[in-house]
C-alpha cells in the first residue's frame, strides 16, 4: 500500500492529509489544518511564508506518526512567488495577489506588449493579479529585490526548495504567470526581455509527477520523513482539482473556493479571437491536458463577510450561513461578482448593500438576506460563464462537476443546477488533496495515466447529484442579474471619446473620474476628425485588441458644442466579430 502526504494551502486555511492507495481505492485523511492569514508590512499585504511552512512541518510531523510515508507534495493557489538570494536565503515574503501594487502594473505592460499579443503568446486571461503585472510593477519602482535575486520561486515551489532542495518551478502552477509560451511550455524569455523582467530569475519548468528528491537530513529529523520523495505535483490547487474530477467528455468543471473557476478540460490550447474576446485562460493541467477556464470570485465574498461579521460579535458558521439564506426571501438581489469593489478585504457586507442600493435593488439587511443575495449572484454567474465557454467552443455540457469546498455547500450547488439547467455533481469534496495524492501515485508508479486515476475516484468517492428544478423564475432571475451591473467610474474597462484636443480630453476625463490609461485616444496620428471621430477611434482601438469579452465600455461623445450623447456597452464577442468586418474603412482612413 502506497502512503503519501499532501499539503494543501488555500488563501484562507491550509491542510496535511495523508492518503493511502491500496491499487484499486484512495483514502484521505486530514491530519492538521491551519489558518493562512496574510500579514500587511510597510503597507504591502505580504503572506506568511515562514508560518506556513512551519504549519506544514507541524503537519508533516503528524503526518508520519500515522506510518512510513513514501511521498509527499505541495500545493497552493496561483501567481505568487517568493525571490532567493544567491546563498538560498528569502529577499522578501510573497507579495499578496491582491495587493494594490499589482493592478498598477497593468499599463504599463501594455505599452510594451500589447494586450493581444500578450494573450496570443501565453493564452493566459489578462488579469491584474497575474505575476506579470507585479514583476513589471517591481522593474518600474526599480525595486532592489529584483537586483538582489537569484531565483524566483512559486509558493509551492519555494516549499519544495526548502523540503529537499530543489530550485524548479512546475509547470501548471508556471502557466498561471503569465509568463509561459502557451504553444513552446517554456518561458517566454523575449517578452520578459521587452518587459526588463530578468529572465535569468526562471527555473527549470518540470512536469506534473515529477520526483525532485527525498527530503533533507534537517527536514527528515525535524519531521520523522526518513527517505520520503518530494514530488512536483500539479501545484497549482485547481489543477489539483480537475484532475480529482472524474469528467465526462465536454463536462464542465467548476472549482470553487476562494476563487471560482469554471472551465473545460482540452488536449490543445484553445487561443484565437474568440477566446481572447471572451478573456478565458489556457492553464496547464495534468497529463498534457490543457484548462481551458475562466476565473470567478468565489466564496471569497461569504467569508469576508463572515469576517465582517465576527467583527461585530455575530460568529456565523458557514453552515449557519446556509441554513439563513434558504430561510430569506428567494431572487430578490444581485450583485456581480467580479465587481471590483468587491477585491480587497473589508466591509463585504456594506458593500454589497450599497450595490444592490445603486442598482435600484432590494437592500440586504440581515445576514440571511446578504448570504442569499452572494450565493444566488454566484449560481448566475456561473451560469453567464458557463454559457460565454459553450458559445466560444461550440460544446453543449451534460453536466457541471462541482469540486473543492463548494461541493459542500448544497444550496449553492442546487442553485447552480437550477440557474444553469445542467445536472451538477459535487464531490469530491476534498478534490484538491485527492489530486495533489494522485499525483504522487502516478510517480511512485501505483497508477499509469490519468484515466485510470479518475477511475480510482470514482470507485473512492461517491458524488452528490443535483438535478436542475426547471423553474422559470431562474430564467426571469438571470436578466434581472445580467441589468444589475451598475457602473461607478472606476468599474469602465475602457474610453473611447470625441477626439477635441488635449486639454479638452483632459478635463473630460478629471471630471469624470476616468482613468486616463483606460482612454484611448487618436488625436496624436488623426487629430480632430470632426462627427467621425469617436466611432474611429473606436474601431482602431478594436483593431490593436483593446475590447474583451465582458468589458464595460464608456463611448463619450462629448464635444465643444451643446449638446453630449455618451452610452454605455458592455462589450460582447458577437459584437467585437460583427465590427471586425467592419473596419476596412478605418484602415483606410488611418494611413
Amino acid at each position: 500500500m502506497a502512503v503519501m502526504a499532501a499539503v494543501d494551502l488555500g488563501a484562507q486555511s491550509g491542510r496535511v492529509a495523508v492518503g493511502r492507495f491500496d491499487g484499486a481505492r484512495l483514502s484521505a485523511t486530514e491530519v492538521h489544518r491551519f489558518a493562512n492569514v496574510p500579514v500587511r508590512v510597510a503597507g504591502v499585504l505580504q503572506w506568511d511564508i515562514p508560518g506556513l511552512y512551519s504549519e506544514a512541518l507541524s503537519g508533516l510531523r503528524a503526518a508520519a506518526r500515522e506510518g512510513t510515508v513514501d511521498s509527499l507534495a505541495v500545493d497552493s493557489w496561483g501567481v505568487d512567488f517568493g525571490l532567493l538570494d544567491g546563498h538560498g536565503r528569502l529577499v522578501q515574503h510573497p507579495v499578496h495577489y491582491r495587493d494594490a501594487r499589482r493592478a498598477a502594473g497593468v499599463s504599463g505592460v501594455f505599452s510594451r506588449v500589447p494586450p493581444r499579443e500578450l494573450y496570443g503568446r501565453t493564452g493566459i486571461q489578462l488579469l491584474p493579479i497575474n505575476t506579470v503585472f507585479e514583476l513589471a510593477a517591481m522593474v518600474a519602482e526599480d525595486d532592489r529585490a529584483l537586483a538582489a535575486a537569484e531565483t524566483l520561486l512559486l509558493v509551492p515551489d519555494l516549499l519544495h526548495h526548502w523540503l529537499c532542495g530543489s530550485r524548479t518551478t512546475e509547470f501548471t502552477n508556471a502557466t498561471t504567470t503569465q509568463c509561459v509560451d502557451a504553444h513552446s511550455r517554456t518561458w517566454a524569455t523575449d517578452l520578459l526581455d521587452r518587459l526588463e523582467i530578468p529572465s535569468r530569475l526562471f527555473p527549470e519548468i518540470v512536469l506534473p509527477g515529477t520526483s525532485l528528491g527525498a527530503v533533507t537530513d534537517d527536514v527528515s529529523d525535524e519531521t520523522g520523513l526518513a527517505g520520503a520523495k518530494v514530488v512536483a505535483v500539479a501545484t497549482h490547487d485547481t489543477g489539483s482539482a480537475v484532475a480529482a474530477a472524474p469528467l465526462r467528455h465536454g463536462s464542465v468543471f467548476l472549482s470553487v473556493g476562494t476563487w471560482s473557476l469554471v472551465g473545460l478540460e482540452l488536449d490543445q490550447p484553445l487561443i484565437d479571437d474568440r477566446t481572447y474576446g471572451a478573456n478565458l485562460s489556457n492553464e496547464g493541467g495534468v497529463a498534457g491536458t490543457v484548462r481551458l477556464l475562466r476565473n470567478v470570485t468565489g466564496l471569497w465574498l461569504l467569508d469576508e463577510c463572515r469576517r465582517s461579521w465576527e467583527l461585530e460579535g455575530h460568529a456565523y458558521s458557514i453552515d449557519e450561513l446556509i441554513e439563513l439564506a434558504q430561510k430569506a426571501p428567494p431572487l430578490r438581489s444581485f450583485i456581480e461578482p467580479n465587481d471590483p469593489a468587491f477585491l480587497a478585504p473589508g466591509d463585504m457586507p456594506g458593500r454589497i448593500r450599497a450595490s444592490c442600493e445603486r442598482t435600484g435593488q432590494p437592500v440586504p439587511e440581515d445576514a440571511s438576506a446578504v448570504a442569499r443575495c452572494v450565493l444566488e449572484s454566484l449560481a448566475l454567474k456561473y451560469r453567464q460563464t458557463l454559457e460565454l465557454i459553450a458559445g466560444v467552443t461550440g460544446t453543449t455540457p451534460p453536466e457541471v462537476h462541482i469540486v473543492g469546498g463548494g461541493s459542500r455547500n448544497r444550496l449553492l450547488c442546487q442553485w447552480t443546477a437550477d440557474a444553469t439547467g445542467v445536472p451538477v455533481l459535487a464531490g469530491p469534496e476534498e478534490a484538491t488533496v485527492v489530486g495533489n495524492l494522485l499525483a504522487q501515485a502516478l510517480a511512485l508508479g501505483e497508477l499509469t495515466s490519468l484515466e485510470q486515476a479518475r477511475d480510482v475516484v470514482r470507485a473512492s468517492f461517491e458524488p452528490t447529484v443535483y438535478e436542475p428544478s426547471g423553474a422559470p423564475e431562474w430564467d426571469d432571475a438571470f436578466d434581472r442579474f445580467l441589468a444589475a451591473a451598475g457602473w461607478e467610474p472606476g468599474d469602465i474597462d475602457r474610453s473611447f471619446g470625441h477626439q477635441v484636443g488635449a486639454a479638452h480630453r483632459k478635463l473630460m476625463l478629471e471630471s469624470l473620474g476616468l482613468k486616463p490609461q483606460n482612454d484611448f485616444t487618436t488625436l496624436e496620428t488623426l487629430g480632430n476628425t470632426g462627427s467621425a471621430a469617436l466611432p474611429i477611434t473606436m474601431a482602431l482601438g478594436i483593431e490593436q485588441g483593446l475590447l474583451r469579452a465582458d468589458d464595460r465600455v464608456a463611448m463619450l461623445g462629448i464635444g465643444s458644442g451643446i449638446n453630449c450623447l455618451m452610452m454605455a456597452v458592455e462589450w460582447q464577442k458577437s459584437a467585437a466579430a460583427t465590427v471586425k468586418e467592419q473596419l476596412q474603412p478605418a484602415r483606410e482612413l488611418s494611413r
